[in-house]
């Protein structure tokens, strides 16, 4: 068994942050959500995995390497435009020969991992397919699958579902059956090779395609919302550890990991919430819900249920809630009143009042 993880080609919905950054490298709890997703599949029995990138792919090979950290022997493969999630298989087949193999969509948290997917397939029988499926979270544009009562699936399409279909979870898992069903599906008019094509080709050319059910909590992380949510699915799952400084001044509550080389000071942290390594925070109150990444500096601040990426500064502000602050991103307060200075696809929330002072001031 073999991993093919597809982990090229920003969507919108992330923006501002997919433009500097690759959507599937944004982290849940200090952790990039393509890690979780390797981690889960080395827990789940499998060794060799290739990785499909686009045009910016240095910061994945960076960030990944060989994926000995993971336990994994990683390859990588570039996808120069996107094709299409079965356009991925077809360029990867030189790598996956003639094994099964596991597709993961890298964008997709599944917390229980893949144990049960692959448990699942071996045991009915290596069916040519099988599509873990789950309940859509939100109304977002899942692919659906139509499943009878004995787990066949019977039908896919595109999102929204209807009443009696189940999302699509971002993972399955194919027999080397799935080639031939490629290469006999035509691209869409936008010249995309689609993956719920080629299952539905097995389905009607006698081909065996069962489901399998998610086991937990699953996400797509194609918004800032659902990145959000993950963060806090994930940090509901951490233990109190401190490794960095924590003053006598400070007070720590429930489930918070202060990493190595981080300070805290004369603040209070509420948990489920991560310090990261060489964070520093001072006089600032954090809530539940909030990773602080690497390199921080908050000072007199007060931030929750938030994600503030690597080396970002908020001196002065508050509160901040629900947001995601970039990599080294500089926040502060200004006497009298807000001035912005935004990019392009910028979003920018502020709390409405009511005042006669100085309006504020947006530089775009």
């Amino acid at each position: 068994m073999k991993a093919l993880v597809l982990a090229g080609w920003a969507r919108a919905r992330l923006r501002p942050l997919s433009h500097t950054a690759q959507r599937q490298l944004l982290p849940v709890a200090n952790q990039p959500v393509l890690f979780l997703g390797l981690e889960a599949i080395r827990k789940a029995g499998i060794s060799e995995a290739a990785i499909v990138v686009d045009r910016d792919d240095r910061v994945v090979r960076e960030a990944v390497g060989t994926g000995a950290t993971f336990g994994l022997d990683v390859s990588y493969i570039y996808q120069d435009t996107p094709r299409g999630l079965a356009h991925c298989v077809l360029i990867a087949r030189d790598f996956l020969q003639d094994d099964d193999f596991l597709v993961h969509l890298a964008d997709n948290v599944i917390l229980r991992g893949f144990d049960g997917l692959l448990t699942d397939f071996r045991l009915r029988d290596r069916p040519d397919a099988m599509v873990m499926i789950g309940q859509a979270p939100g109304s977002g544009g899942h692919g659906v699958a139509r499943v009878d009562g004995s787990g066949n699936v019977t039908g896919l399409a595109e999102g929204p579902g209807r009443a009696g279909e189940q999302a699509l979870v971002g993972a399955y898992v194919f027999t080397p059956a799935i080639h031939q069903a490629i290469l006999c599906t035509k691209p869409t008019w936008r010249r995309e090779r689609e993956i719920t094509h080629a299952v539905s080709w097995l389905i009607g050319n006698g081909g065996t395609v069962l489901a399998h059910t998610a086991d937990g909590y699953w996400r797509d992380t194609a918004s800032v919302d659902d990145l959000l949510d993950c963060n806090r699915e994930v940090l509901a799952g951490i233990e109190p550890v401190i490794r960095g400084d924590v003053d006598s001044g400070s007070e720590l509550i429930g489930p918070v990991m202060v990493d190595a080389g981080a300070s805290v000071r004369r603040s209070r942290v509420v948990g489920p919430a991560v310090i990261g390594v060489g964070a520093t925070v001072v006089d600032s109150a954090i809530g539940p819900h909030t990773s602080i990444g690497a390199d921080c500096d908050i000072q007199t601040s007060t931030i929750e249920a938030s994600i503030v990426l690597q080396g970002a500064s908020l001196r002065g502000v508050g509160p901040v809630r629900a947001s995601v602050i970039g990599r080294d991103a500089r926040v502060w307060a200004e006497p009298g009143g807000s001035r912005l200075v935004l990019g392009d696809h910028s979003q920018v929330s502020l709390q409405q009042c009511v005042h006669s002072g100085p309006q504020t001031e947006v530089a775009l």
